[in-house]
């Protein structure tokens, strides 16, 4: 059999590094994309992998990851698309620069990734896309994040749609909160990350490497007949309150 050739984009980091190590001790051909070269860098050189840039918010630097990637392995099986930031500030505040950035990289981000992606895949190929709890669940000061998330999860279903016919499958990770680079700033901020966990069934926090896990599922064989789906992996947090981030930021801003 052919050796199945990933690509992860925002791989250098947090939930796209845990699902890159994940895809290559699968026994994968994992091709580790990042704006940060250096870092795709060291860890491709970590594990005998490929490391190439790309800029997401970029159509020609996407389009030129694609065909790189393409040419050289004979095609593509599966794109995993992990790139993201959040600016938060509450929507009468939050500068608009603010706003373009955050549904530049997370949305307009994963639709290049899948408009390039879509025509390199091998037949039964996969992409995958990583939304939010913030998909489905709003947050005070996450207008820019929850807006650009919720489109990821229904341009996974338009995707899908549109992608089926050609046996193609499109799907959606939503984690909930997970300690990454993206989330760092939550640590700052006194008792916000146990507001997460005490708004968490599971009474945890998650892990990259929960993420990557569910990564390798949805994009393997296994998964062959689900397509349009946005898999909520969050700990049961969708079921109870986002915290009030800003409530927390001016509690500490008091004390």
């Amino acid at each position: 059999m052919t050796q199945r050739v990933s690509i992860v984009i925002g791989g250098a980091s947090g939930i796209g590094l845990a699902t890159v190590r994940r895809l290559h001790a699968d026994g994968e051909t994992v091709v580790i994309a990042d704006r940060n070269e250096e870092g795709a860098r060291k860890y491709a050189a970590e594990l005998g992998a490929e490391a190439l840039p790309v800029e997401v918010t970029d159509e020609a630097s996407v389009s030129a990851l694609i065909t790189t990637v393409s040419e050289r392995h004979g095609g593509i099986d599966t794109v995993v698309d992990c790139a993201g930031i959040s600016r938060p500030g509450a929507l009468t505040d939050l500068a608009a620069e603010d706003w373009r950035a955050t549904v530049d990289v997370c949305l307009t981000g994963a639709f290049l990734v899948v408009k390039h992606a879509a025509p390199a895949l091998r037949p039964g190929g996969s992409i995958v896309l990583i939304a939010s709890l913030n998909a489905t669940q709003p947050g005070v000061a996450m207008g820019a994040y929850c807006a650009a998330k919720a489109g990821v999860a229904m341009l996974t279903e338009v995707a899908a749609l549109e992608l089926g016919p050609r046996g193609i499958r499109v799907n959606a990770i939503s984690p909930g909160f997970v300690p990454t680079p993206l989330t760092e700033g939550a640590a700052l901020v006194p008792g916000l990350v146990e507001d997460f966990v005490a708004n968490t069934p599971l009474g945890r926090a998650g892990s990259p490497e929960d993420i990557a896990a569910a990564v390798a599922f949805v994009a393997s064989p296994a998964a062959g007949w689900m397509t349009g789906s946005n898999i909520a992996l969050d700990g049961g947090a969708h079921t109870q309150r986002y915290p009030d981030v800003l409530q927390h930021i001016a509690a500490l801003a008091e004390g």
